[in-house]
């Protein structure tokens, strides 16, 4: 078994059906004798350049234990899903279960986003 990071963004018009395409990787996956050890939605950001005339896409990020001879068939459907419009997978050497940094200041933005709403309502 190898450790693998997949990264993948999501047209922005089929951005709402991002739990339902979650959901069909984390089938492929457990079909392939593989585990998750970490999921995580990023929401829909800024595009350093522009991909297919498109400024935002929607990030997942997947962090699995896969055997080797099975990451060809998850890259295959990344090719052919339409929804996808870019991917990365990344061979790790250990497994990754932490939160990522992306995440990590998604939540603190989200965290003084409400603290200023709190303020403002109390004064």
């Amino acid at each position: 078994m190898r450790y693998y990071e997949i990264v993948f963004m999501i047209h922005p018009d089929k951005s709402e059906k991002s739990n339902k395409i979650i959901l069909e990787y984390k089938k492929i996956i457990s079909d392939l004798s593989g585990n998750i050890t970490r999921l995580e939605d990023w929401g829909r950001r800024q595009l350093s350049y522009q991909i297919k005339k498109l400024s935002k896409a929607h990030y997942i990020l997947i962090n699995i234990e896969l055997p080797s001879k099975n990451i060809n068939k998850i890259e295959n459907n990344l090719k052919l899903n339409d929804s996808i419009i870019r991917y990365i997978i990344i061979g790790v050497n250990k497994k990754i279960s932490k939160m990522s940094p992306i995440l990590k200041e998604k939540l603190e933005n989200q965290d003084k986003k409400e603290n200023i709403v709190i303020k403002k309502i109390n004064v």
